[in-house]
């Protein structure tokens, strides 16, 4: 387009040099040679005006030119209290914002089989966490989560947590399936390992006992003793011996919570725990197979994304069929844009401002010109025809009169 105004000038400035060459042959040259006087006037001047906008013409250091970039740092500041004051205000906000359904909208786009129940949201979730997942350091990560647990672990008190938590475990009776539990594993372990007991039985027995044979008897009696309490104790709820087990159980939570000694011996343990390497290579392994199992989730051989599609398309047809959820979202949705703008209106703006001021004199000329784009030549283009016509008309008057 500049160079088609350019070409136009040029044109004129050929018509007008031919014209008044043949001046003299016939009077329609005058109108002719009027014309493209008056065109050429006309172009001239607004290619000055145009370029003056932008640069100096021809490199002249004639005042008021180069207007744009001379005053980029004040349009700046107008473009940005423009901003301000016609468009980031909460009025402006609210007003358009109530005529949108975002919430239909939103919805519209998560029903669709396309978006929101497979392939682009699912997919794109997916390949997100892969990414992130596999950009991670395994050794360096596994050891900062594993600094950053112990980190917390040290400062909290582990014993008066357990106290708590075995205090609650009474209260409410929890406790009593874990002892029956206990109760059957000691069982099945005395069960496991009565030959190792009755050896014990019978080395302990003098050689007159062991002459006699009593010692398999007393060994007998001794298990059968044992099983015998332990059922007992599994079936009878009111045992003595549950009592004085859940009365244990009491008195370390009290002593957890409120004894001293008790506290720093558990701490003292807790610490010798978390620095034990054992530990720290144990969460490193464990790391690593989160880490992995993540990894091959989110690819698909588990799918860790199954339900997301089905969930969003089920959440998209809320959104479009339910009309009290939308104006729930459009409520939030306004209420958040016009406390956005209230809150941050001014750094939004701000951030406009010193952008274009940052931007040196050829960035700005270049990015207003393109803006504008080819209205700046039609300007040129449409003076020199308005000018040709100009000057035709007033050729006219002047031979009528």
């Amino acid at each position: 387009m500049r160079m088609t105004a350019t070409g136009m000038l040029v044109a004129m400035g050929g018509l007008f040099l031919l014209s008044h060459h043949y001046l003299g042959l016939h009077p329609a040259w005058g109108y002719v040679h009027a014309f493209a006087e008056a065109a050429m006037v006309g172009g001239l001047a607004d290619w000055f005006a145009v370029t003056a906008l932008f640069r100096r013409p021809l490199g002249l250091p004639i005042p008021h030119t180069a207007i744009i970039p001379e005053n980029k740092d004040r349009i700046a500041d107008t473009m940005a209290q423009f901003l301000r004051e016609n468009f980031l205000t909460p009025m402006v906000v609210a007003r358009r914002m109530s005529s949108m359904n975002m919430a239909r909208a939103l919805g519209g786009f998560l029903a669709d089989p396309s978006t929101g129940s497979g392939s682009r949201i699912r997919a794109g979730a997916g390949e997100l966490v892969v990414e992130v997942l596999e950009s991670l350091d395994p050794d360096r990560l596994g050891g900062e989560v594993s600094a950053g647990l112990k980190s917390q672990l040290e400062k909290l008190e582990v014993s008066t947590l357990l106290g708590r938590m075995l205090s609650g475990a009474i209260a409410d009776g929890r406790h009593l399936p874990l002892m029956e539990s206990m109760i059957r594993w000691s069982g099945l372990v005395l069960e496991d390992n009565e030959d190792m007991v009755r050896e014990m039985i019978q080395r302990r027995a003098n050689g007159i006992i062991r002459w006699t044979g009593l010692d398999e008897r007393i060994a007998n009696s001794v298990l059968d003793g044992l099983y015998k309490l332990l059922a007992e104790v599994l079936i009878d709820p009111e045992h003595p011996l549950r009592a004085k087990v859940q009365e244990g159980l009491e008195d370390l939570a009290d002593k957890l919570q409120h004894d001293p000694e008790t506290q720093a011996r558990v701490e003292r343990l807790k610490l010798e725990m978390l620095q034990n390497p054992a530990i720290g290579e144990w969460w490193q392994g464990v790391w690593e197979r989160i880490r992995a199992g993540l990894i091959d989730m989110a690819r698909g051989k588990d799918d860790m994304f199954a339900g997301l599609g089905g969930s969003l398309a089920e959440l998209g047809n809320a959104l479009q069929q339910d009309e009290r959820l939308q104006y729930q979202v459009n409520r939030f949705a306004r209420r958040t844009a016009v406390g956005v703008t209230s809150r941050y209106g001014d750094q939004i703006v701000q951030l406009v401002s010193e952008t274009v001021r940052r931007w040196d004199a050829t960035t700005i000329t270049d990015r207003v010109e393109s803006a504008v784009g080819r209205d700046l030549q039609f300007i040129r283009i449409n003076g020199t025809l308005v000018g040709g016509l100009v000057g035709l008309t007033i050729h006219l008057l002047t031979q009528v009169l």
